[in-house]
C-alpha cells in the first residue's frame, strides 16, 4: 500500500506498479502492519508528526522502517509515539537492476519475526546486511552507486584523451570496473590476490596504479568519505 499526499504522483506509482494506494494518511497507517517511511531526509519531521496526530488513539505497537538517510533512532523517536517499534534502512538506488545492497539496523525493541520479513523484502531486490546503527554513516557514504558512477566517468574520460572514442572508452572503462568486480565477488580469491595478479611491479598496470597513489588517490578517497560522514551527522543535528 503506498501512500502520498500527490494524488497525480499516486496515480503514476499504481500504473507503474500495480500497487493498492491509498491518498488518506490515517487509512493508510492503520492498514499497515511495517510502515515505511520513504521521504527525504528534511521531510522526515513533518511526515513524523502527520503519523502521530492521526494514531493518537492506536493500541497496538507500530512497526515503522526509516530509509531517511542520517537519521538517527534518536530523531525519530522524538517524534514519534513511543508505541512505534523502528529499524532503518539504507537501500541502493541499483536495486531497480536486482543488484542493490541494502543495510538494515534494527531498534533492540523490533521483533525478531518482523526483523526476518524486513531482510527478506529488501532480499528480493539485491543483497541485504544487517549492521549495527552506528556504522550507517560510514556505509552509507561508501556504498553510493555515486562512486562507480563517477569512477566511470573519470576513467572514460581520461581515456577519450588519450585518444579512444567515447564509446570505446566507455566499455574499456566499465569492464575495468564492473567485471572486474564481479570476478572478485564471484571467484574465490582475495581482493589482495587479485590485485598482485593485476599488478606486476614494472609493468603497465603498475606504472598507471603507483602514478595515482602518488597523487594522493587514497587520500583523496578517504577525505571525500570523511566530509560525507560529517555532512550526515550536521544533517542529523538539524531536526
Amino acid at each position: 500500500m503506498v501512500h502520498d499526499h500527490r494524488l497525480r504522483t499516486l496515480r503514476r506509482i499504481k500504473k507503474l506498479y500495480g500497487v493498492a494506494t491509498e491518498p488518506d494518511l490515517q487509512r493508510a497507517v492503520e492498514w499497515a502492519d511495517i510502515l515505511i517511511l520513504a521521504v527525504r531526509p528534511a521531510s522526515v519531521v513533518e511526515v513524523l508528526r502527520e503519523i502521530a496526530a492521526v494514531r493518537k488513539s492506536a493500541s497496538r505497537p507500530l512497526l515503522a522502517v526509516s530509509l531517511a538517510a542520517g537519521i538517527p533512532f534518536t530523531v525519530l523517536k522524538r517524534h514519534m509515539h513511543s508505541r512505534v517499534r523502528w529499524a532503518r534502512a539504507m537501500p541502493s538506488p541499483v536495486s531497480r537492476s536486482g543488484r542493490g545492497l541494502t543495510a538494515l539496523a534494527f531498534d533492540r525493541t523490533f521483533p525478531t519475526p518482523a526483523r526476518k520479513e524486513l531482510q527478506g523484502f529488501f532480499s528480493v531486490v539485491g543483497t541485504t546486511i544487517v549492521i549495527p546503527e552506528r556504522q550507517f554513516d560510514a556505509f552509507m557514504v561508501t556504498y553510493s552507486a555515486s562512486h562507480g558512477y563517477h569512477a566511470l566517468a573519470a576513467l572514460a574520460g581520461a581515456a577519450e584523451k588519450l585518444g579512444l572514442s567515447r564509446r570505446t572508452a566507455q566499455l574499456a572503462a566499465a569492464h575495468a570496473l564492473g567485471d572486474a568486480i564481479l570476478a572478485w565477488r564471484e571467484g574465490h580469491l582475495s581482493l589482495d590476490a587479485l590485485l598482485g595478479e593485476a599488478v606486476t611491479p614494472g609493468g603497465i598496470a603498475f606504472a598507471v596504479l603507483s602514478t595515482m597513489e602518488r597523487a594522493g588517490y587514497q587520500k583523496v578517497i578517504q577525505g571525500g568519505l570523511a566530509a560525507g560522514v560529517a555532512q550526515g551527522r550536521k544533517n542529523a543535528r538539524l531536526r
